[in-house]
């Protein structure tokens, strides 16, 4: 089996977002699979299925964090389509996935994921933090705050955000830097990622609301994490298109 360690969301290696993407000839198990990953540790690590007799056709992608699968992942995602190149249809838990890579860039159309307004009390996850708006998406908590440099320097207490519904939290400011709409961190937790440097998933909640609010569909938004990396989104009605750069760092063969 193939295995490729694949920066994403960066057009510099050892920036953005490492993931790993495994070429699978047949359906893999999930112990298996998930046992990879935690070998990989790598905040996700994607498990293609690459028909050989029809290699056009839609193709199974599952995604493992070090300890659980999850439904959705736009990192291992972009890393798996900068692997395949050109366009790839993905079937997964999160429905059919439309991608292509085409002059350096990934674009991804993922399902939008508009945040709620909810009522969570994230006072024992960030102390003394106002916050503008607390919302939920399908399976993160979601928050804003008013200024990005206050993003940029959080230090939430894990152990509570663990604790709390499904163990994720995004938090967002306006940009503070010419070009860039929005800042975000992301802390997950709940599945074995204390923060994730770049998060593709995140921005199909982020994008409809920073278009609602700023007035326009085409944004780009920075990952405030210590590696970084950049996503640019284009709202489509129920749908986002996300696109970024990957680079490969290593590859190799998988023998177990």
């Amino acid at each position: 089996m193939r295995l490729y360690i694949v920066d994403a969301f960066t057009s510099e290696a050892f920036a953005g977002n490492s993931a790993g993407v495994v070429l699978l000839d047949s359906p893999g198990d999930a112990d298996w699979m998930q046992s990879v990953a935690a070998e990989l540790k790598h905040a996700e690590t994607a498990f293609v299925e690459v028909d050989s007799v029809d290699s056009e056709g839609p193709k199974s992608l599952r995604w493992f964090t070090p300890e659980t699968e999850v439904d959705l992942c736009g990192h291992a995602t972009l890393a798996t389509t900068h692997v395949l190149g050109g366009e790839q249809t993905f079937t997964t838990r999160s429905g059919e996935l439309r991608c292509r890579a085409e002059d350096g860039w990934v674009s991804m159309d993922f399902p939008s994921d508009p945040p709620r307004e909810s009522d969570d009390d994230l006072s024992s996850i960030l102390p003394g933090v106002s916050f503008e708006y607390v919302g939920r998406s399908l399976q993160n908590l979601f928050a804003v705050v008013d200024d990005a440099a206050l993003v940029r320097s959080l230090a939430p207490d894990l152990a509570a955000l663990r604790a709390h519904w499904t163990g994720r939290l995004m938090v967002t400011a306006p940009g503070d830097v010419e070009g860039i709409d929005f800042v975000t961190r992301f802390f997950a937790p709940g599945v074995g990622i204390d923060e994730d440097p770049v998060t593709g998933s995140a921005h199909c909640v982020l994008a409809p609301y920073w278009a609602a609010r700023l007035g326009r569909h085409e944004l780009v938004g920075e990952q405030a994490s210590a590696r970084g990396g950049i996503v640019r989104m284009s709202l489509e009605g129920d749908r986002v298109l996300l696109s970024g750069q990957a680079v490969t760092v290593a590859s190799g063969e998988l023998h177990v």
